[in-house]
């Protein structure tokens, strides 16, 4: 038989010989316990049910709707040097190159090294090294080592999938913070609109209120009102200015809240303008579909990431019981005596190349334990995937809800802001004839500003409602574009050669 056949053959029962050894390590069972959660098996509620669907989703500019100019402004100078965005970008470079890093793993290594070492031998003639004694020579050696992992258990491959996902986990969540800069943008660019509203109310108050002082002094002094009445009218001055010296307090700290996200001081903050929002045609539902409904969403996308990863890592942790078969080799140059350049000719030039195996035999415990943590790491992410899909149907319902509810209250608040300041007129002019008293009047007004107050509450929860509920939908960022399938998101199996020779294979089915 060639001489070559036989190596071969000695090649082959070497690698068997190291699967049966293998088998020596049983995987006792360990496997996940849970299941991802399919979006469309779970019951969608009546707010979800009966909104419009025209396919369409959230527009990826979609703070626009809100027609103000200077919030588009503002939401491009966030995005462009936000601390908070620029964090997760470096994430996302770091989650790449990591994964560069482990692919690297999968793809040939050379590694040089050159070592000249000029040896002095002792004298001695006795115990010393002979003819050498007293002499110096050179000991050098220069050479390239190679190595390739043939990675037959798919552990390389599995690891480079791994990095992989994380790399796009990091993507979602990249833009999720993204998303929530948006929103908390547009919820604070609307409270400002409602502080500023606010501060009307209170400046209409006192001008209201200076109006009734001024009216009771005149009346004073026609014989036909009384000082109790002018004190009563001077009495809430103080408050309301204080009033209106709060509310400029909380306009600043507002500017400098909007400032501290986009990234500037506060001088930029005090630029600021009165915004000037206006909703113009409510958002619509893209899906009936729970699927549909949260895919766009970057957390649900990013949870999703997550789990592949997970099922990659048990892959990882599965093909540490077999043996690690690479191949390695190295071509080079060694000398020892002769010239410092001598080790370069050709007659000392020397080559090695052959399979380098290893294999777990006895590791207390270790591999096993290894796969119980990726095992318990991807019921963590199914967890954590499942209840992000529950939390964002909850979270879009939550918004459905409260929309409708805001459409409906700010229609009561118009119509009590009405029939208040039809009230407060007729008061006033029954005052001013002498008909009624300062304090119904007082009541009146009060009455009257405190609808306006209500209605301009309702208007900025209507205007943050759109906003949540754009958010709740992806934001119209494309994060569904960019998801793993649902075969990565499965559990992989026990490979069928652990099985074969794992004690509790059997109990764990």
């Amino acid at each position: 038989m060639p001489r070559r056949i036989i190596r071969t053959l000695h090649v082959f029962s070497a690698c068997a010989l190291s699967i049966t050894l293998s088998g020596c390590i049983g995987t006792w069972g360990i496997a996940p316990h849970s299941k991802p959660l399919q979006a469309n098996t779970l019951t969608t509620d009546a707010a979800i049910g009966q909104a419009a669907s025209d396919a369409h989703w959230p527009e990826q500019r979609w703070w626009q709707a809100y027609a103000d100019p200077q919030l588009d402004r503002w939401i491009d100078l966030a995005l462009a040097g936000s601390p908070s965005l620029a964090m997760a970008a470096a994430r996302v470079r770091e989650a790449k190159a990591m994964a560069g890093v482990v692919e690297a793993a999968e793809k040939l290594q050379a590694n040089g090294q050159a070592t000249l070492k000029r040896h002095n031998w002792p004298e001695d003639q006795f115990y010393g090294p002979g003819a050498l004694s007293g002499a110096n020579t050179w000991d050098n050696n220069a050479a390239i080592g190679l190595s390739y992992a043939l990675d037959l258990w798919g552990r390389e491959r599995n690891a480079s999938e791994q990095a992989l996902d994380q790399a796009h986990m990091s993507v979602a969540q990249a833009r999720q913070a993204q998303l929530e800069l948006q929103n908390n943008i547009v919820k604070a660019y609307i409270q400002l609109s409602l502080q500023f509203a606010r501060r009307d109310i209170v400046k209409a108050e006192l001008q209201q209120q200076e109006q009734i002082l001024a009216l009771a002094e005149r009346r004073l002094d026609g014989g036909i009102g009384t000082h109790f009445e002018v004190s009563q009218a001077q009495a809430p001055l103080p408050e309301t200015h204080r009033q209106l010296d709060s509310l400029d307090e909380e306009i600043a700290l507002t500017r400098n809240q909007l400032a501290a996200l986009v990234g500037k001081g506060p001088g930029e903050g005090a630029q600021l303008q009165r915004p000037t929002l206006a909703l113009a045609a409510p958002l619509k539902l893209p899906s009936k579909l729970p699927a549909e409904l949260v895919g766009q969403r970057p957390d649900v996308v990013a949870s999703r990431w997550q789990v592949a990863a997970q099922a990659r890592g048990i892959d990882v942790a599965h093909a540490a019981f077999f043996p690690n078969v690479d191949l390695v080799g190295s071509l080079g140059f060694m000398a020892t005596g002769g010239g410092p350049l001598a080790f370069l000719t050709g007659r000392k030039f020397n080559y090695s190349v052959g399979p380098a195996i290893s294999l777990p035999v006895f590791d207390g415990g270790r591999l096993r334990s290894q796969l119980g943590v990726a095992s318990a790491g991807y019921d963590v992410a199914v967890a954590r995937y499942n209840q992000t899909v529950i939390g964002a149907l909850k979270n879009i319902s939550d918004q459905l809800i409260r929309r409708e509810s805001m459409k409906q209250q700010a229609h009561l608040a118009a119509e009590s802001v009405a029939a208040a300041q039809k009230t407060y007129d007729i008061a006033m002019v029954a005052f001013q004839r002498g008909l009624t008293d300062y304090l119904n009047v007082l009541n009146a007004q009060t009455l009257l500003l405190r609808q306006q107050q209500v209605q301009q509450q309702v208007q900025a929860a209507r205007l943050i409602a759109h906003a949540d509920l754009v958010t709740a939908l992806g934001g119209g960022l494309q994060a569904g574009q960019d998801v793993p399938t649902q075969e990565r998101q499965i559990a992989p199996k026990t490979p069928a050669t652990l099985a074969i020779f794992d004690p509790q294979a059997d109990h764990a089915e």
